[in-house]
C-alpha cells in the first residue's frame, strides 16, 4: 500500500496481520516497552522489524531505532525514513536523505473517526469540502484519510523543523483521484534555502485501512 504513494528512490516494507517480527528488538528497544501491553510490544516491535529490513534494502547496517524528541525516531546519518502502526498493519519508509529532504507515512483501519474527533482536526473549510467529499464518494471515509493525512504531514514536518505542528496549523484539501496538498498555516521549513509553504501528498484506501504519504523533495 504505502509503496504506491511514495517516490521510487523511497525503500518500505509492510507487514500485514499479527505475527511477530523477523528479527528481534535490541536490548536498549526491548527496555522502552517492557511495561507495556503485549500489543504495544508487539507493534513496536514488528514495526521496527520492517524499518530493519528497509535498512538493509539501502544498504544500512542494521541498528537501534529509539525515539528522539517527542518521541519521532533517530534515524541513521543520512537516512530520512517514517514508521506507522495501527491494528494488523505496520510499515516502514526509509530513503537517502539526499534524494529527499523529509518523508511521513501513516495508517488507520477504514473506519468512522470516534465520535468528536473530526471537530477536534478538522477546519471549518476542511470540515466543508469532506461533505462534499462524502456526498460525490460515500464508500471513502474521509474523516479517516483526514486524520491519516495529518499525521504523515506531521512526521514529514517535524524532522525538518523540530518543532510541533497542530492539527488546525494544516489546511488539508484531497482530490478523489490520490492526491492531497497541505497548505502550511504557520511558517513553513526552510529546506535548501527555501521556505515551504506547503507539503504534497498521496492516499490509498484498501484491504480495510487507509494511508497516507508525504514526499518532500529538495528544490
Amino acid at each position: 500500500m504505502i509503496e504506491e504513494l511514495l517516490p521510487q528512490t523511497v525503500v518500505t516494507v509492510e507487514a500485514y496481520g499479527h505475527d511477530g517480527p523477523d528479527t528481534p528488538l535490541y536490548p536498549e528497544e526491548a527496555a522502552l516497552v517492557v511495561r507495556a501491553v503485549p500489543k504495544r510490544q508487539r507493534e513496536f516491535a514488528v514495526v521496527r522489524s520492517c524499518a530493519r529490513r528497509a535498512m538493509e534494502k539501502l544498504g544500512v547496517p542494521p541498528q537501534p531505532i529509539l525515539p528522539g524528541e517527542r518521541g519521532a525516531p533517530r534515524w541513521p546519518e543520512g537516512v530520512a525514513g517514517s514508521m506507522t502502526h495501527c491494528d494488523g498493519y505496520c510499515a516502514a519508509a526509509l530513503v537517502r536523505a539526499g534524494d529527499l529532504a523529509s518523508l511521513g507515512i501513516d495508517a488507520e483501519t477504514d473506519a468512522p473517526l470516534p465520535e468528536g474527533v473530526l471537530a477536534a482536526v478538522a477546519l471549518p473549510a476542511e470540515a466543508e469540502r469532506l461533505r462534499r467529499l462524502t456526498a460525490e464518494r460515500p464508500g471513502e471515509h474521509w474523516d479517516r484519510l483526514l486524520f491519516s493525512a495529518k499525521e504523515a504531514v506531521y512526521k514529514a514536518w517535524f524532522p525538518l523543523t523540530g518543532k510541533w505542528l497542530d492539527f488546525m496549523e494544516a489546511d488539508i484539501e484531497f482530490t478523489p483521484d490520490g492526491d492531497f496538498t497541505a497548505r502550511l498555516l504557520v511558517p513553513g521549513p526552510l529546506v535548501g534555502g527555501h521556505r515551504l509553504d506547503r507539503f504534497h501528498g498521496r492516499w490509498t484506501a484498501d484491504r480495510g485501512l487507509v494511508a497516507t504519504a508525504v514526499s518532500v523533495p529538495h528544490p
